[in-house]
């Protein structure tokens, strides 16, 4: 759902995830007021870059691992240091974990442009930052912070007030799976957002919104089968032995079932109330489980009968692809403005083209 079906606006999601980062360093972790003033610019970091935890260095690198541009902080590193640093060793670094973090996903921006603010913050006043608190504690103090973000719920509170301030409109998504739908295909959604998130979210793409701002759960309709609280990437492991749950959808109430099999209380004559709400649909919403249960729920006989759509290209699309034999679609918002260049500057690459035959 998020950053597939749900596109985050950066200008407004990104810096409430920023400022809300930056409080949690300074009233939790100790670090100085002085913190709150700055401001984040959402333009500036994109994904793809690797951070040096350990140097506070931030690095783009060539398809084959090769440093080609390196940041410390703010500062442009000298091609003398870039190469010092990390082109004259014989043995290749490989750039993981733990010394290195990858920014792959558009939820790591905002924390990566924290972490560069903070190693120019303590080069410049190495008293003021937390005693003890190297770069690679700094980075670990920064996800700390964005990890209590998300836990007390701050980020969701504040988009479930106001989804249309956080998240694009998008009315081509609706066309899209009725589509799917009316050429028979079986849809699904599995999401790591908590059931109570994922209907405001899907209630406000996919709409109609209620007059007093309820939920009709009108979005259903265009699902066989939606799984909350998945816990990917284990999710897609189906040795994960985790319960599933069937959820409620009026009153969120989750019911034990046995493999997605509906499990009748003690004195209950029948297995299931039947909902008002939800005489449009036969879509069965769930929390937890695995990879096998959703195959079971959806009757799916070969793994390649699955097209597999998300945005994480380690998370979702190398994990299902490899281990499951999914077929996988990647997500890459990035891709508009690029292929816009290319079509704006195609008369400068022309030009060039010449010109290099010529010389």
């Amino acid at each position: 759902m998020d950053y597939t079906l749900a596109q985050y606006k950066p200008a407004t999601f990104e810096s409430l995830a920023y400022e809300g980062t930056i409080r949690k360093l300074v009233y939790n972790l100790g670090y100085p007021p002085e913190l709150l003033e700055w401001t984040f610019d959402w333009k500036y970091m994109v994904r793809g870059l690797v951070l040096d935890k350990k140097r506070g260095n931030i690095l783009k690198m060539d398809r084959h691992k090769y440093v080609k541009v390196a940041y410390h902080g703010f500062t442009e590193m000298s091609k003398e240091d870039k190469v010092a640093t990390y082109g004259n060793t014989l043995i290749r670094d490989a750039f993981d974990e733990p010394d290195y973090a990858l920014i792959d996903t558009l939820f790591s921006l905002a924390e990566a442009y924290l972490f560069a603010q903070l190693v120019d913050f303590k080069d410049k006043n190495p008293g003021k930052v937390p005693q003890g608190a190297d770069y690679s504690r700094m980075y670990k103090d920064v996800r700390a912070a964005v990890d209590l973000c998300h836990r007390d719920g701050t980020l969701k509170q504040m988009v479930a007030k106001d989804p249309k301030r956080y998240i694009n409109e998008d009315i081509s998504i609706v066309p899209m799976l009725k589509m799917l739908r009316d050429s028979g295909r079986s849809t699904f959604l599995v999401t790591n957002s908590l059931w109570d998130y994922t209907n405001i979210v899907m209630n406000f793409l996919c709409g109609p919104q209620t007059l007093d701002g309820t939920s009709n759960f009108d979005w259903l309709q265009y699902f066989d089968v939606v799984i909350t609280g998945s816990a990917k990437p284990s999710f897609f492991h189906d040795e994960n032995r985790a319960s599933l749950f069937e959820v409620e959808p009026e009153s969120g109430m989750l019911l034990n079932t046995d493999n997605g099999t509906p499990m009748p209380q003690v004195g209950s004559t029948f297995l299931r109330l039947p909902l008002k709400s939800l005489k449009k649909t036969s879509c069965r919403v769930f929390q937890g489980g695995n990879v096998g249960h959703l195959h079971k729920l959806l009757a799916i006989e070969s793994s390649s009968q699955v097209l597999y759509v998300g945005d994480h290209i380690y998370g979702d699309i190398l994990r299902s692809k490899k281990v499951l034999g999914w077929r996988t679609m990647l997500v890459v918002p990035e891709l508009e403005r690029e292929v816009q260049l290319l079509w704006e500057l195609r008369d400068s690459r022309k030009q060039l083209r010449l010109l290099r035959n010529e010389r």
